[in-house]
């Protein structure tokens, strides 16, 4: 650190030949400014000024130091300025990684819409249903749905997915509609990966073990199948949201439903957010709550 102590203030004293002008463009006192010139004078063991009552002008030495602390001066400002570009300017690469069908629907068109905003940004993702480390394979974001169990992981919020019981009109008139969790052992269920279904009842969360004869890791085949009359089905939002509205799919057991799920930007704690994933997250959250 020494070494830069008084660069600063021989370049001012230099360029305005005057302790007294470099000390007030510096705000500081002029006594300090002296100080710093002497303490680097004693420490480099030469002479840089020449001083007068008058004037005040470099030595030969003072003038070869003044060039090179001037160079460094303005790569510092290049620096700062390059800084200050990056933060106002997103640029570099984002790796992230999401669900599968999530990613594909709701955040890579996003990210995509992004893209076109920020030319200067590149994005690497990675969609998978497992849970990748992200400090160990270097991902600077990650897309998790549902509760968050990862303490050692800072997370943003971005919004939030509900979870509807469903299906056709043909299936209802042809097997009747439940009105209680209970009836559902007498329907045909479409099943996912998992074997239980979410609900609340009387306030408190419930989780039903539920039976069928069919079984997709695929949310869109589920929507097929619950489509063309086969069973009830439990699936988010994005699988059914047009097919409710369309009237091809009916809502069941809505007082039943689920509270909503997180939807969760995370990223490592150690890692400083970069202002390129800062804005991707905020965008993420403008356009996902």
């Amino acid at each position: 650190m020494m070494q830069w102590e008084g660069i600063s203030e021989f370049v001012y004293v230099a360029e305005n030949e005057s302790f007294t002008l470099a000390s007030k463009k510096m705000a500081i006192s002029t006594a300090q400014v002296s100080r710093q010139i002497s303490a680097l004078e004693k420490r480099l063991n030469i002479k840089l000024f020449y001083r007068t009552t008058r004037k005040v002008s470099l030595t030969e030495e003072g003038r070869i130091f003044y060039q090179h602390c001037r160079s460094v001066l303005d790569g510092l400002d290049a620096a700062e300025r390059a800084i200050t570009n990056l933060q106002s300017k997103p640029q570099g690469k984002i790796k992230l990684t999401a669900p599968v069908t999530y990613g594909e629907k709701q955040i890579l068109p996003l990210v995509n819409n992004f893209l076109k905003q920020y030319s200067d940004v590149e994005v690497s993702a990675y969609l998978s249903n497992q849970r990748v480390d992200l400090v160990e394979d270097g991902y600077d974001l990650a897309i998790r749905l549902g509760n968050l169990s990862d303490s050692s992981m800072m997370a943003k919020k971005l919004g939030e997915r509900s979870n509807f019981v469903c299906a056709s009109p043909l299936y209802l008139h042809k097997h009747g509609i439940p009105h209680s969790i209970s009836e559902l052992n007498k329907h045909s269920c479409l099943l996912g990966t998992n074997n239980y279904w979410h609900f609340r009842e009387s306030d408190k969360e419930k989780s039903v073990r539920i039976t069928g004869r069919l079984r997709y890791n695929s949310g869109y085949s589920l929507t097929d199948a619950a489509l063309k009359g086969l069973g009830i089905v439990q699936l988010p939002d994005y699988y059914v949201k047009q097919h409710l509205q369309s009237g091809e799919l009916v809502t069941l057991l809505d007082n039943y439903r689920a509270p909503d799920e997180g939807i969760w930007a995370i990223y490592p704690q150690n890692r400083h957010l970069s202002p390129k994933i800062r804005l991707l997250v905020d965008y993420l959250v403008a356009h996902l709550s």
